[in-house]
């Protein structure tokens, strides 16, 4: 079993390098892409979930952001023409969001950055 001070230190260091890795992160992709950290990693779920559309509430928490810093990242990204959000037919509660062929084109260019900063910052 790992004493108190170990286990402080280890969460420390996770910290670290969370912090080191989405500054990097954030600085190579809105320097190389014009696209936010938050909003990269939207279009990185939507790509890789590969459906029509994704519930916004389980985007949420599959990106562990809030919901209205979600909201805000996907209204960025909309207005961008990276996504459209729509409401759902059977729950209209629900909202879901889908990438358009520009938010896919837009992934495709950013995602080799973001893995090559993951692999520098991550080692």
């Amino acid at each position: 079993m790992r004493s108190e001070a170990d286990l402080v230190g280890h969460w420390r260091d996770l910290l670290a390098q969370h912090a080191a890795a989405s500054c990097a992160l954030e600085k190579e992709l809105q320097g190389r892409h014009s696209i936010g950290l938050s909003e990269f990693e939207c279009l990185d779920r939507l790509v890789d979930a590969d459906c029509e559309s994704y519930r916004m509430s389980d985007l949420a928490t599959d990106i562990h952001l809030s919901q209205s810093a979600l909201s805000r990242a996907v209204a960025r990204l909309e207005r961008d023409g990276l996504v459209t959000r729509g409401m759902c037919t059977d729950d209209r509660r629900a909202i879901f969001v889908c990438v358009t062929d520009r938010g896919r084109l837009l992934h495709a260019a950013a995602a080799p950055t973001h893995r090559a900063v993951l692999a520098d910052t991550l080692h």
